[in-house]
């Protein structure tokens, strides 16, 4: 039992370092050879687990070279246009100013269905309002409206609106993230008289407290459980 323990602690370690070492990914955006890997290496690391009679090194050959080969594709992907088309594919235009281009949809097997379900996730109300629509390699559906049909901006209202700074967590759960009040050039006193301003005791009572390069503070107070 503990060699089966000690196994997964190290394989899980190892999974979790390459897929670190693949880049930051979220499943769905996934390219199609970075999908392979990933299933590989689910597969490959099942067996030592299942088997502890299978030495560990065999289950984690593999998962390095699998790994070695996904950033050397990476890094030639990245100096080589041809190959990138190729391994990863190329965007499709389906909605070509304002017309649905069939051939394109069908090339790529992309239904209405899936369409009208991507439009809808982007918030689109209407098919008619949209110029452009592109599918992206990862499968997802990029969109581009009709002037007429896009939000008015600030800017195209000449609004001046002030700059939102990046927040930053100064405390997380009821604990001060001391690295967070360093990267503000903050301290704690100025921590503790902020907490007194929105009426909190310690930080303690904070779920969580954000702070914009700008000085804006955004509190949450902690629940009572």
């Amino acid at each position: 039992m503990a060699i089966a323990i000690i196994r997964t602690f190290i394989i899980y370690f190892i999974m979790v370092v390459s897929m670190r070492v693949m880049g930051k990914r979220q499943l769905g955006e996934l390219e199609p050879a970075e999908l392979v890997v990933a299933v590989l290496i689910s597969d490959i690391a099942a067996g030592p687990l299942n088997d502890l009679g299978t030495p560990l090194l065999y289950g984690l050959a593999p998962i390095f070279t699998l790994v070695f080969c996904e950033v050397m594709l990476s890094a030639i992907v990245l100096k080589s246009r041809l190959i990138r088309n190729v391994v990863s594919g190329s965007p499709s235009i389906i909605i070509e100013n304002g017309r649905l281009l069939p051939r394109e949809m069908k090339r790529n097997r992309y239904t209405i269905d899936e369409m009208m379900e991507h439009l809808r996730k982007n918030g689109v109300e209407s098919l008619a309002s949209v110029k452009y629509a592109i599918l992206e390699t990862d499968g997802t559906l990029s969109t581009m409206l009709y002037a007429a049909e896009s939000p008015a901006t600030p800017k195209q209202m000449n609004i001046v609106v002030p700059e939102a700074g990046m927040p930053v967590v100064v405390i997380s759960d009821g604990s001060v993230v001391s690295e967070g009040l360093k990267k503000l050039g903050l301290n704690r006193y100025w921590l503790a008289d902020r907490l007194s301003e929105t009426g909190h005791g310690s930080a303690n009572e904070v779920f969580l407290m954000t702070v914009d390069t700008s000085g804006t503070v955004y509190t949450i107070t902690r629940e009572v459980i």
